[in-house]
C-alpha cells in the first residue's frame, strides 16, 4: 500500500495535487486534521478499506502534525511526504489573479502572510521526501510532474531516479538533490552548423560526449553513482533528482543527461529523464 502526504505553502499546487491524484486512481482526503491521520491510516490498511494508494492534502504543520506522520512512518513502509513550494514572487501574482484571500493574511497583505506561512512549514520542507517548486509550473504541467512520480505502481517501494537537463540562465531547479555544471565542455552553440540541433540530436551528443574531458567526468560521476545509489536506497531514499546544467540546458546538459540515463539504465535502474530548458 502506499501513502502520499502532501503539504506544502497556500497557492502553491495543493488542490491541482489532489484532483491530479485522484484522477490517477487514488483515494484522495483534502484538508485532512493531523488527529483523524491515525483513523484514516487504519481504514485504509483493514480488510474492508482496502485501498492500494492513498493521497492525505494537509495544510500547515504543527508537532501533532509532525507526530502524526512519524507514526504513519512507523506503521507503514511505503509513505512519501511531498512538499509544493513556490516563489513569493509567483505566490503573491497567483493571489493577486486568483482575488483570494491568503489563510494567514490578519491585515497586513500577501507578501507578509507568505513569509510568515513559510516560517512556519521550514520543518516540513526539512521532512519531506520530495520537494517540487512550482514556480515555472502551471497546473498542467504540475499535473505531468505528479503523474511521473505517482501515476503508475510499478516498482513500488524503490527509489525513483530523475535525471534532467537545465540551462542556468533560466535559473537553477530547487527541487532537485544533486546538479552538475556541464559548461566547462566547449558549446555547440558557437558552431553555427551545431546551433540549430539539441543534445537529443546525434551530432550533438558526437560533439559532446566523445571529448576527453567528457569521457573523464562521466566516468568518475559514472563511480560515484555507483557506490552513492545502492547507499540511498538502502537509507530507504524514495526519490533521487540528479540535474545537469549548461548556459541555455539545450545542447551540453541535454546530451550528458541522456548518456548519464543510458548508464543508469545498463545498471538496472529506472531513471525518468526530463528536458527543463530544451525548448527555450
Amino acid at each position: 500500500m502506499q501513502i502520499t502526504v502532501v503539504n506544502g505553502l497556500s497557492g502553491a499546487g495543493r488542490s491541482v495535487a489532489a484532483g491530479a491524484l485522484e484522477d490517477h486512481g487514488w483515494f484522495v482526503i483534502d484538508n485532512l486534521p493531523a488527529s483523524l491521520v491515525p483513523k484514516v491510516a487504519e481504514l485504509a490498511t483493514s480488510a474492508t478499506g482496502g485501498f492500494e494508494r492513498v493521497a492525505l492534502v494537509m495544510a500547515g504543520y504543527d508537532t501533532e502534525m509532525a507526530n502524526q506522520i512519524e507514526a504513519l512512518r512507523e506503521q507503514l513502509s511505503n509513505v512519501t511526504v511531498v512538499f509544493l513550494e513556490a516563489s513569493d514572487e509567483v505566490l503573491i501574482r497567483r493571489y493577486e489573479s486568483t482575488k483570494r484571500r491568503h489563510p494567514l493574511d490578519d491585515g497586513h497583505g500577501v507578501p507578509a502572510a507568505i513569509v510568515q506561512e513559510r516560517e512556519r512549514l521550514m520543518e516540513a520542507r526539512g521532512a519531506a521526501d520530495l520537494i517540487i517548486d512550482t514556480s515555472d509550473l502551471n497546473p498542467h504541467r504540475l499535473r505531468e510532474r505528479l503523474i511521473e512520480h505517482f501515476g503508475n505502481t510499478e516498482d513500488v517501494g524503490a527509489m525513483r531516479i530523475t535525471v534532467s537537463s537545465f540551462g542556468f540562465k533560466h535559473g537553477i531547479p530547487l527541487d532537485v538533490d544533486m546538479v552538475m555544471d556541464c559548461r566547462f565542455l566547449p558549446n555547440p552553440h558557437w558552431d553555427p552548423e551545431l546551433r540549430p540541433y539539441s543534445g537529443l540530436d546525434p551530432q550533438i551528443q558526437e560533439y559532446v560526449l566523445e571529448r576527453p574531458d567528457t569521457e573523464t567526468f562521466l566516468d568518475h560521476l559514472d563511480a560515484l553513482l555507483e557506490g552513492l545509489l545502492p547507499a540511498y536506497a538502502e537509507e530507504g531514499k524514495s526519490y533521487l533528482g540528479i540535474a545537469f546544467g549548461c548556459t541555455g540546458g539545450h545542447h551540453r546538459s541535454v546530451a550528458v543527461a541522456e548518456e548519464i540515463a543510458r548508464r543508469l539504465k545498463d545498471k538496472g535502474w529506472k531513471p525518468r529523464v526530463s528536458h527543463r530548458d530544451i525548448d527555450r
